[in-house]
């Protein structure tokens, strides 16, 4: 049993105010695999408090230094790489080679491309030929509440701890208790990094605890936040009392937009995006329209790549789906799964239950759906599992118009020989990002939603100047 009871605050491992021992769960065994202290108001405040302190000073310190100190983190992250994957292994049930090739390597990519984009970066500069006395100064916003999810637990701290470590922030950063101990592995990184004391402080919490105190915390500036739609309403009227920014990174239903000229591979292509991590993603691409011509075979090629997906533990090797990270969570995609049937979706794969021979653990059979309507539960609701619902269309103004029918604004994707109806699409489709012909978006390309997908955007500039002040200086001479 693993034993990490301490919080890292002011530059140190300090024990909470008051023990409050929680279980981090094996996923793949249901059973206990580490002990960690849930923290209280005290901890919090003493938290705020050291990032208090150290935020003056560090905002003062120049560009050049803070990023010295992000390279740092970046030497000693990728030297202890292996330690990272197989903490995010453990926690929350990512097979060992996916931790190893994706979950943990988002650290260095997302550290290097704010470094690049920080390179570049003129912390202050002119206004224009037009106002020579005129300068733009980019301010650290101050004080940061992260608030970050188990799903792809180091994407997200990095997400935020770096750039806010840039810009000149101090923070406190409070992980999932679900997924605790990557962030610990990373507070310890930073640690070795050598930033000074209060500028990185983490206390772990539930959201209801933690994050709602840092929420409300009248010495927090700023709160940056990733999960749920339910749970980002709640920080936000939270901060409203203290008139905090608040940056949201929530939910996604994504679109997969399949013509009947699209590639051979678009179709498994889709699916398999869909499942990877085991469907917890929030960009995933859940919902699959297909155009009528080809909708039967798609149908068949999705049914033909869930059956050939397989399950298993996270420690196993080899390519497969670990388990959901916890019993809510594979109860809630039981549920969806039912409510599917229920509603009248054809089920084509998957189903109810646990894979065949497994009786143990938080393991979903890789599911799809046929017929699917647009008003059907399914097609609504943010599964978080590896559920895939396809739908049928005929033109591309009904493609649109269904892909545009939901909440969330997140991602949306797009495949299709035909190039300008591929840039039409990409201007229609109302979302934060679209992804065409399995192109990936490039580095530093900024992540974010509209709608009940949140707003702000992460990765890049837009990353780091999510997290500054502008201000407006008149009256300025140079030299």
């Amino acid at each position: 049993m693993i034993e990490k009871r301490e919080f890292y605050i002011d530059g140190g491992w300090t024990r909470p105010a008051a023990a409050h021992d929680f279980q981090v769960i094996d996923p793949s065994t249901e059973e206990p695999c580490a002990v960690i202290s849930l923290g209280a108001a005290a901890d919090v405040d003493k938290a705020v408090a050291a990032a208090r302190r150290a935020l003056e000073p560090w905002a003062e310190t120049p560009a050049a230094e803070r990023i010295a100190l992000v390279r740092r983190i970046l030497a000693v992250y990728e030297r202890r790489l292996e330690e990272m994957a197989a903490a995010i292994s453990l926690e929350m049930g990512a097979p060992i080679d996916l931790a190893r090739t994706q979950q943990a390597p988002c650290g260095p990519y997302h550290i290097e491309g704010f470094l690049a984009a920080a390179e570049g970066f003129a912390f202050d500069r002119p206004l224009g030929p037009h106002a020579p006395h005129d300068r733009i100064v980019y301010d650290p916003v101050g004080v940061c509440g992260l608030i970050t999810p188990w799903n792809w637990p180091m994407n997200q701290v990095t997400l935020k701890v770096i750039p806010a470590l840039i810009a000149g922030c101090s923070m406190v950063l409070k992980p999932s208790e679900i997924a605790p101990l990557s962030s610990l592995l990373f507070a310890e990184i930073v640690d070795e990094a050598g930033a000074p004391a209060g500028v990185f402080n983490l206390v772990n919490g539930d959201g209801a605890g933690v994050g709602t105190l840092l929420s409300r915390h009248p010495d927090v500036d700023m709160i940056s936040f990733t999960g749920s739609g339910r749970a980002g309403t709640a920080i936000s009227k939270n901060a409203a009392d203290t008139l905090k920014r608040v940056h949201l990174e929530l939910g996604g239903k994504g679109a997969n937009l399949i013509f009947a000229d699209a590639d051979d591979r678009a179709v498994k292509r889709g699916a398999l995006h869909c499942f990877n991590n085991t469907g917890q993603s929030c960009n995933a691409p859940s919902r699959m329209l297909v155009q009528a011509e080809i909708y039967e075979d798609a149908v068949e090629i999705a049914r033909a790549a869930a059956e050939a997906t397989k399950v298993g533990p996270a420690d196993a090797e080899g390519r497969h789906l670990g388990p959901v990270v916890s019993q809510a969570q594979f109860d809630k995609i039981q549920g969806l799964i039912q409510t599917g049937i229920d509603e009248g979706a054809r089920l084509v794969a998957g189903g109810v239950g646990r894979p065949e021979g497994v009786n143990r653990g938080y393991f979903v059979r890789p599911t799809v759906f046929a017929d699917v309507s647009n008003d059907m539960t399914i097609a609504r609701e943010e599964i978080f599992g590896p559920v895939l619902s396809m739908i049928p269309f005929r033109t591309e103004e009904e493609a649109v118009a269904i892909a545009n029918d939901t909440p969330y604004g997140l991602t949306n994707y797009v495949q299709s020989a035909d190039e300008a109806r591929r840039q039409r699409l990409a201007r229609r489709l109302r979302s934060g990002m679209v992804e065409m012909n399995g192109q990936p978006r490039g580095t530093g390309s900024p992540f974010g939603g509209v709608k009940a997908s949140g707003s702000g955007r992460e990765g890049g500039v837009w990353g780091l100047e999510d997290f500054m002040e502008v201000k407006a200086v008149s009256g300025w001479t140079n030299g």
